[in-house]
């Protein structure tokens, strides 16, 4: 089995706690309100939403994929911190196990925030996950915390 670990971090105006809150523990219900064109909805298959839930993100019929299946391996509210593994899904397609998401939001000195992310890809054999593979999915959740970021902006009362 191969691994390739990815990190990456970004800075957000947005507080901690309320970062946390969106895009976290309020995903299930603000993905599909906010990006309707692309998340038809997160449905809880398993658990209370805590670890060991398992959630499913089902795609509308214009993106590449139509699932994906998540795993909560830990949820540390008081520290922000989640960790989940996609455990399923045609994202996988069959030469990916499995990826394993570790998202931090810290302080940062102007009130907002910075997002720690780091993603590893468990592929199958000797298979090696191409950059272009990692570039996609970096660039894809690049684009769901802007779109929250802006969603928080714009709405200074939502998660205060």
């Amino acid at each position: 089995m191969g691994v390739t670990k990815i990190s990456q971090e970004f800075a957000s105006p947005v507080a901690p706690a309320r970062a946390f809150r969106a895009l976290i523990l309020e995903s299930n219900t603000l993905l599909p309100k906010l990006l309707p064109q692309f998340i038809k909805s997160v449905e809880l298959l398993q658990g209370d939403g805590g670890v060991g839930s398992i959630e499913q993100v089902n795609f509308t019929e214009t993106s590449h994929f139509k699932y994906m299946k998540n795993r909560i391996d830990e949820l540390d509210k008081e520290n922000f911190v989640c960790k989940y593994t996609m455990v399923e899904g045609d994202a996988l397609a069959d030469k990916i196990e499995s990826i394993a998401y570790e998202i931090k939001f810290e302080n940062s000195n102007d009130g907002g925030c910075v997002c720690k992310m780091t993603s590893e890809y468990r592929s199958f054999g000797g298979y090696e996950v191409k950059e272009e593979e990692v570039k996609a999915g970096k660039e894809s959740a690049m684009a769901i915390y802007k779109v929250i970021e802006a969603y928080l902006l714009a709405n200074p009362n939502v998660f205060a």
